[in-house]
């Protein structure tokens, strides 16, 4: 457990997960006030319904409680509800197609947790074979585009594997007797990790998440299988692991990766914490595309200085090691790639239009 002498928002956020998902969980030593604090970003990070349980299960003080956290729990077991009725449909619906796809994140975590809605989601990620992608595509198209689904060609870009792999040791997990196809516990500890560090551990859910996978993988968990045979790629899962062990307590004994995971490198905890302490809502992914702020002059600097990524972010994105070398280098190497490709894509985009503009008749 950390402790701040400040009380800063993301050591206090740390101190309210940590342990939440268990059960039962320690009875949470912040005071009404702290939680008052952080309240608000556990709000909008998704982690509401988690601390809300955390407070009933473990008994503590009465004046925790607060209507936005049970209102929150509330509402998250109520979309949970029509979720999970929502992925059993899209799972029928590919199925009628000939598709037969892999559940990622959502649900396919969310399981694990001890009660139905702690864990909130939205789109249903799912990878296809890359052949059937745009069958996929079909299928939501024939519907109206009626469920959150968003697919992936193969097995997604960070994970490092094929599509045939990942199918080939994906388990069936009945969901009211609907069949939904998850990845094997290593498999998905690894696309979470990979996930996790490639947006730059932005949302203390996405590591809840670990260490939910972490306390609930099975005995004969194949760690080669998770950590693969690149070695950068297998120290990033390890410094995942690390990651939720030294914020949220995530029980690492015996795991292969156990002395990584206890040092991490020294910039690492604290990037995290500086990223939980700005409110979720100024995360990049909640802003409007480049491409319409350039026509507005006036928002470019500030869209440059919200797009400026974090040291985690940058470092999985060139796919750097995650050493104690300064960041400043992979930042602006990050940047560097970003521009690179939204420049190509302008270009690619004005080639269409022009392609598409009838000529003037003379």
């Amino acid at each position: 457990m950390l402790h701040d002498p400040q009380h800063r928002p993301s050591f206090l956020i740390a101190q309210t997960l940590a342990g939440a998902w268990r059960c039962p969980p320690s009875a949470l030593d912040i005071t009404v006030e702290q939680l008052a604090r952080v309240t608000p970003l556990l709000l909008k990070s998704g982690a509401a319904a988690l601390t809300w349980r955390r407070l009933i299960e473990s008994q503590s003080n009465e004046h925790f409680l607060s209507d936005e956290l049970l209102q929150a729990y509330r509402l998250h077991a109520v979309q949970t509800a029509q979720g999970e009725a929502n992925l059993k449909e899209v799972f029928r619906l590919h199925r009628s197609a000939g598709i037969e796809p892999v559940l990622v994140k959502g649900w396919a975590i969310a399981r694990h947790y001890p009660e139905t809605g702690l864990r909130p989601y939205g789109d249903i990620d799912l990878f296809v074979a890359a052949n059937d992608y745009e069958k996929a595509d079909d299928v939501q198209r024939s519907v109206g585009y009626r469920y959150p689904v968003d697919h992936h060609a193969g097995s997604g870009k960070l994970n490092y594997l094929s599509f045939d792999e990942l199918f080939k040791y994906s388990l069936l997990v009945p969901l009211d007797g609907v069949p939904i196809r998850v990845p094997c516990p290593e498999h998905h500890l690894r696309i979470l990790s990979f996930h996790l560090l490639a947006h730059g551990v932005w949302r203390p859910l996405w590591l809840c998440d670990i260490a939910v996978a972490l306390e609930s993988r099975p005995d004969n968990f194949d760690w080669d299988l998770c950590l693969g045979k690149n070695r950068r790629r297998a120290d990033w899962i390890a410094c995942a692991v690390g990651l939720a062990h030294q914020l949220f307590g995530a029980n690492i004994a015996g795991a292969p990766v156990e002395w990584r995971a206890r040092h991490l490198p020294r910039w690492l905890v604290p990037s995290v914490l500086k990223q939980w302490s700005v409110p979720f809502t100024n995360h990049v992914s909640h802003q409007d595309p480049m491409s319409l702020v350039i026509r507005r002059p006036k928002a470019i600097l500030r869209a440059l200085r919200l797009r400026w990524p974090n040291p985690v972010e940058a470092t999985i994105s060139v796919s750097g090691s995650l050493n104690d070398f300064p960041r400043l280098p992979f930042q602006i190497g990050s940047c560097l790639l970003r521009s690179a490709r939204f420049l190509m894509q302008t270009f690619a985009t004005a080639i269409r239009q022009i392609e598409r503009t009838p000529l003037l008749r003379r």
